[in-house]
């Protein structure tokens, strides 16, 4: 924790320095979405590090989890970022489980016998879960962060489930319309992948040769799974078994490998811009959102 401290107060300072050189080309647009804001404490903690910092960035909250009211006590105090609702439908980990905003009894077909979310999108699914109840629950998480007072720009998805099908897609899409939000991946984002199955010990090397790599041409969104390594993470077991193991080091090293002052000094480098969605929002307009794969 006093390293995080002590990088997160050398970037504050860092960060204005290395803003200012031109570059006379087209920028490459780097957009970093945090998911999973709220889930837990440690995730907290850890995206109050990243929002020291003063980059612009994306958090989705899980409105969901037991920590979203600190979520949103502390999302409220920044400027840089731009807010999400990762509309939620499973809860993954065996000692740590939630449940329906809308609560268990107007949504039954969406829980277990113990009214908590299924761990996997199939046994969701398998469950026949009904759209009107899906519709109730991911109105009841918009709802629920309006009166917790955030300013939400954008709707995504954990672990997908939400846009498994069509059907729910569509209820996805017919949300965002009516509380004039926008969609992660709506916006022509190009998904960079690979920084969460890299070795917790190769996320900073990874992470940097993937934006060395970026060709111009798309937005290239970089989704991160920050944590800190604390007894509380790591006593979390995913129920999935494509979950990667020691998930707690996995977070951590993507905490640090965001923060590294080598990484900090690439993707501030000339020839990118960072944004969050907020900023494509505003600079592109609703109207230009799409489903992802159509022309």
């Amino acid at each position: 924790m006093r390293f995080l401290i002590t990088v997160s107060v050398f970037l504050s300072s860092f960060f204005p320095l290395v803003a200012q050189p031109q570059y006379t080309g087209d920028k490459i647009p780097l957009l970093f979405r945090l998911d999973d804001i709220g889930m837990c404490h440690s995730v907290n903690e850890a995206a109050k590090t990243v929002l020291e910092t003063g980059m612009p960035v994306s958090m989705s909250v899980m409105v969901p989890c037991p920590w979203f009211t600190e979520a949103a006590e502390l999302l409220k105090k920044y400027t840089n970022v731009s807010i999400g609702i990762h509309l939620t439908l499973n809860s993954e980990w065996k000692q740590y489980r939630w449940g329906p905003v809308a609560g268990v009894l107007q949504v039954p077909t969406l829980v277990d016998s113990l009214g908590n979310f299924f761990p996997s999108r199939s046994r969701l699914f398998g469950n026949n879960p009904k759209l009107t109840e899906i519709e109730t629950e991911l109105r009841a998480q918009i709802e629920k962060a309006l009166r917790a007072g955030l300013k939400i720009d954008y709707l995504d998805y954990h672990m997908g489930a939400a846009v498994q099908t069509a059907e729910t897609r569509a209820i996805v899409e017919k949300l965002a319309k009516e509380y004039k939000l926008a969609i992660s991946r709506y916006y022509d984002e190009v998904d960079v992948k690979g920084g969460y199955a890299a070795p917790a010990a190769g996320k900073l090397d990874t992470l940097i040769a993937k934006v060395k790599a970026l060709q111009p041409g798309g937005i290239k969104l970089f989704v991160v799974h920050i944590g800190l390594d604390s007894p509380e993470m790591s006593a979390m077991e995913d129920l999935n078994p494509s979950g990667p193991r020691d998930m707690s080091k996995h977070r951590q090293a993507e905490l640090d490998a965001l923060l590294a002052p080598s990484f900090q000094q690439l993707i501030h480098n000339a020839k990118f811009r960072l944004v969050n969605y907020r900023m494509l929002t505003e600079e592109k307009g609703l109207d230009a959102l799409k489903r992802p794969g159509t022309n």
